[in-house]
């Protein structure tokens, strides 16, 4: 198979997938190495960014998806008209930044950031696939080990977790902010 043939085999099963797929299958599926599955994934990125297309190539550290371009969303939004969805409670948002940054934690991690149970965040979150369990803490009682998705990654527009903005830096502005005496 060309290259062309390749580029076009992973654009048409990203196509017709509509959901992310793994790296690690599509290489295995066409038979390609590391450096020729990247290589054609870079390629196609830089190509549709270049040319403006309509999709856009969103890649994770371990997955692919074709997209529509962000440029055109209020074009879409002014022919479907979709419903809109539900935000995020301030709850949830706090559960969900705290297992972003301190992934993978457990309910017990959560609530002692928090001050508050978070049962409902957990499960809210877990419903709408933000987060996933990904195994058990090895102590006592064996408690859920809880990280974030793909999905996750797409709602915020990140390609990956290194990609969350420095706690540090927001952590530092809070206590200049607050009054002499005070502790953030």
């Amino acid at each position: 198979m060309q290259y062309d043939e390749r580029f076009g085999a992973i654009e048409c099963i990203l196509f017709v997938s509509g959901d992310p797929v793994p790296i690690i299958q599509l290489q295995r599926t066409l038979g390609l190495t590391d450096i020729e599955m990247q290589s054609i994934l870079q390629s196609m990125d830089e190509l549709y960014r270049q040319e403006g297309r309509g999709i856009q190539l969103f890649l994770t550290d371990e997955t692919a998806q074709l997209v529509s371009n962000r440029k055109y969303t209020d074009l879409v939004l002014a022919l479907l008209q979709p419903v809109q969805s539900r935000s995020f409670s301030q709850s949830m948002l706090e559960t969900l930044s705290i297992i972003a940054y301190k992934q993978p934690v457990t309910r017990a991690d959560i609530e002692a950031v928090r001050g508050v149970r978070c049962e409902y965040a957990v499960s809210q979150l877990l419903k709408l696939g933000m987060i996933r369990e990904l195994g058990r803490k090895d102590v006592v009682g064996r408690p859920m080990l809880f990280g974030t998705t793909d999905a996750f990654l797409r709602h915020f527009g990140l390609r990956s977790i290194s990609e969350l903005p420095r706690y540090e830096a927001y952590a530092g502005a809070e206590e200049e902010t607050a009054e002499p005496g005070e502790t953030a």
